[in-house]
């Protein structure tokens, strides 16, 4: 039976990233719908400084991640990202960046989420400036997404505040912990959670689960 399922995530959630692998399955499926939806966990009033002490936590649960997950944590995102003290540990400029790809090419937004992920985590790259963002979304043929982003223009405030307002509530409904969280949305149903555990288990378990009525 056809999955419309709901992606609750922030982009520099690290467990988001480790979630990544599950995603592309889930997306390749034609029988499931993935729509996105950032939480703003890390934004506003969740960013903070990269302090020295918060580096060795980040980088102490990305081991952990890494373990599970098999995704790459780099020197490179060790040595230049969580050193980075000038850089805040702030997902609110690559919310804005996915959302303007979600308001123009929407169909092109988990490629986007995992373009940013890699360049944080395995290039090494600054995430959290503009120009960044920017590159890496032309990088991806998204110049339209690019502009938008750069231009920072009321409709793209107003979807960030939407989208964000929307996971928001969802995560409350679903009295959720956290993210990543993935839930199954039908319309006219209550939302359900789909257990976290299966987008880092085996893969037949996590579809099994999911396409199961």
């Amino acid at each position: 039976m056809p999955a419309t399922l709901t992606y609750l995530f922030d982009p520099l959630c690290g467990w988001c990233y480790g979630a990544a692998p599950a995603l592309a399955v889930l997306a390749a499926r034609p029988d499931v719908t993935l729509r996105l939806l950032p939480t703003g966990l890390f934004a506003g009033a969740g960013a903070r400084p990269m302090s020295a002490e918060f580096a060795a936590f980040a980088w102490s649960n990305d081991q952990r991640i890494a373990q599970l997950t098999g995704q790459v944590f780099s020197d490179a995102y060790r040595t230049r990202v969580l050193t980075d003290s000038d850089q805040p540990f702030d997902s609110g400029p690559a919310t804005f960046a996915l959302t303007a790809v979600a308001l123009t090419t929407p169909e092109e937004e988990l490629t986007a989420l995992k373009a940013i992920q890699s360049a944080r985590y395995v290039d090494g790259r600054a995430i959290t400036l503009p120009e960044t963002l920017a590159n890496i979304l032309r990088s991806l043929d998204l110049d339209a997404a690019a502009d938008v982003f750069l231009t920072q223009g009321g409709d793209l405030l107003n979807a960030v505040d939407q989208r964000i307002g929307e996971g928001q509530r969802l995560l409350n409904q679903l009295r959720a912990q956290g993210v990543p969280t993935l839930a199954r949305t039908e319309a006219g149903q209550a939302p359900q959670q789909i257990p976290s555990a299966l987008l880092f288990g085996p893969r037949a378990d996590m579809e099994a689960f999911l396409i199961t009525p």
